[in-house]
This record gives structure tokens, sequence and C-alpha cells, in this order.
């Protein structure tokens, strides 16, 4: 499929493609003629300094359905000990989630309790901000990691992600054909890739989660987010506010899946039906699904003083997705980029709040607030 031309200024349509970028595996460079070709290429060519290191041993073998590889990742970072910690924190293993009933749906209405959720929110609101604005071409999703975890802790909070589980970071970062749960290494960023950060903090007794894509275009660049793939951002942005509406006392959690469906349609994307939102609270992840698919079997209607979160993943491509051998990383499987929006909601006596809503100091890119 042929794409835009990257030269500064152009905008043609474009099917020639760089081929030192394509011996690379880099992501795909249009370009509408030769001479386009030569008078970009001083800038283009930086990009063919990010080559993957030698892949690690699980590695070795497996066909990966696009063209981003895996990186060397640095050692866990710690946590203060003054700070609270869920009960995972050292184990792994989130036991009190174990414990609550399957289908219980835990209602959050103490002012005390709302009071503290609300700052938990703000604070990830706040931390998915800086880590939003610090995004451009060159800077690692490692760096990224570190500067979510300083922030956090900052702040006094605990970054839920980190060995949920057993996950080694501080926040996920999924670029390009990763769906969800990229673990943050040292690959440089690069014009014209996409990336999700994924924040989720624990303060308080309750936790926060929420995330956002960022386009990575530098203004001086001549490589930029391809416009297909700017749409697919945009909807997916679009189809996480559409469902937000829906949301109020008595709406049905498998409904959710039927507005989004209605958007994206539209443009011919699909909807990843591995992974869904979840109820969250005192615990990271509990009751109710919510699938964003259509026709799907969640049970359960909203009531006043439910806690969750939507946030659809949605691909340019097929619906499919396979994971990575570090049992983490999800990428779609034919490898064409996904997006990824979300919100922390509560479900009020007449509506849905937004919990960690964008605020006017917020980082922004495209999108309005």
């Amino acid at each position: 499929m042929p794409g835009v031309c990257g030269a500064k200024d152009c905008g043609k349509e474009a099917s020639l493609q760089c081929p030192t970028c394509v011996s690379l595996h880099l992501p795909v460079s249009y370009f509408c003629s030769k001479d386009c070709f030569s008078k970009s290429w001083s800038e283009h060519k930086k990009a063919h300094g990010v080559v993957p290191p030698p892949l690690p041993d699980i590695f070795v073998g497996f066909e990966f359905t696009g063209p981003l590889r895996p990186y060397p990742i640095t050692p866990r970072r710690k946590v203060p000990d003054s700070i609270p910690k869920p009960d995972y924190y050292l184990t792994g293993v989130p036991l009190s989630e174990r414990d609550v009933k399957r289908n219980g749906i835990e209602i959050i209405k103490k002012p005390k309790d709302l009071a503290a959720l609300r700052e938990a929110c703000r604070i990830g609101r706040e931390v998915l901000d800086i880590a939003g604005a610090f995004v451009r071409a060159g800077k690692t999703t490692e760096e990224i990691d570190e500067l979510v975890h300083n922030s956090t802790i900052e702040r006094g909070a605990y970054p839920s992600p980190l060995n949920y589980r057993g996950f080694p970071k501080s926040c996920c970062t999924s670029v390009n054909e990763i769906v969800c749960h990229g673990i943050p290494d040292l690959r440089p960023l690069q014009n014209g890739d996409i990336v999700n950060v994924d924040v989720s903090v624990y303060h308080g007794g309750f936790h926060s989660d929420l995330n956002e894509t960022y386009f990575v275009e530098d203004e001086s660049s001549d490589v930029k987010v391809d416009p297909n793939t700017k749409l697919l951002v945009d909807t997916t942005y679009n189809a996480l506010y559409k469902a937000i509406e829906y949301c109020k006392p008595g709406a049905m959690y498998r409904d959710i899946g039927d507005v989004i469906h209605k958007v994206v349609k539209e443009h011919g994307f699909s909807i990843i039906r591995t992974y869904c939102g979840h109820g969250l609270g005192r615990l990271f992840h509990c009751a109710p699904n919510v699938p964003h698919y259509p026709g799907n079997k969640a049970v359960g209607v909203m009531k006043p003083g439910h806690v969750f979160t939507i946030e659809p993943m949605i691909n340019a491509g097929g619906w499919q997705d396979l994971q990575w051998p570090d049992n983490w990383t999800s990428a779609t499987k034919d490898g064409k980029p996904s997006a990824q929006f979300e919100h922390t909601l509560l479900i009020t006596d007449s509506g849905c709040e937004i919990l960690t809503a964008r605020t006017r100091g917020s980082y922004k890119d495209r999108f309005v607030l």
C-alpha cells in the first residue's frame, strides 16, 4: 500500500521506499521520487543509527510480526521504605486480588475513600502529563520509565506496575505495533513512531490507571507519523470518549463494546479482544471486566460507587494479537500499528466522573481538552 512522501512540504502519494530502512527492518519511509529522497537524505539517514542489538536468548527463533525489536532492559528500580506499598511489591503476587469475590464489584462512596481515590488519580494524571511532555525522537522508553518512576515516588506514591505479577518496570510503553504491556527498554524513539505510555500509581490505599498514545515527530524532521496511523490514534481517542458518554447508573457493561465498535468500524479498524478494562480501587485489577468489542458476554450493571477503566486498544489491521516470549509484550498479529487511551471512571448518582481527566496543565498533542 503506498504512503505519503516523507520529504518536507511534499505530501504527494509515494511508493518508493528507503532501501537502508528496509534492510535494517526500520519503520517504512516512503518517497515520491529520487529527487525528494535525495533532498531528505541528510535528515532521514539519522534514523539508520537505530540498529537493534543482538536478541536475548528467549527471542531466538521467534517470528516477530512487525519491525520492532526488543532492546536491553535495565534492572528494576527501588522504592523508598517510607512509601506505602501494595501487597505484591516483594513477591509479585497480588494475594488480595485472589481473596476478593470474583464477581463482586466494590462500592466506593465514603467521602474519605473518594478523597483518597481522587488524590491517587490526580497524581497519576500529573505523572502521565510529565511523561507525555518528555516524548520525542532520540529519547528511550527506559528514560520515560525513569521519569515516571521518579515523578511517582517524589509524590509519595508507588508505581503500581512495578513487580505486579513480576512486571519489571514502573510503567508500560507500547510502540507502533505493540498493543499493550510493552516493557521500557533502551531503544531510542524515532520520528514517525507512536508510543503509548500507561501510568498507574498507588497512593493512600487506592490505585489509579490511565494512558495516552503520543506522536513522535519533531518539527524539524521530515519524517512524520503516517496519516492513517494518525487517524487510528484519533479514532481510538474518540471511541474512548463516546464510551464514557454512555456510562451512568443502570447502563450495562457489555454494551460499552457496541458503542466503541460504532466509532471504529467507520474507518475499517478493529478492536483487540484479548485485553479489557477492569475495576480498580483498593485493588489494581478486579471486577468488573469491561470488554471493548461488540457482542461480548460481560456481566453487571453500573451502579453509583463503581470504579473502573475503559481502555480500548484499536488496531489498524486485524484484531488478533501475539504475545512476545517475554510473557508481557503484546503485538498485533499482522504487524500493523495499534493505539490506546484509558481513563479511570467513577459512576455517580447522576452519571459518570472522569477521575483521571485532563487538566489545563496537561500535555496536549493534537487532541483538544
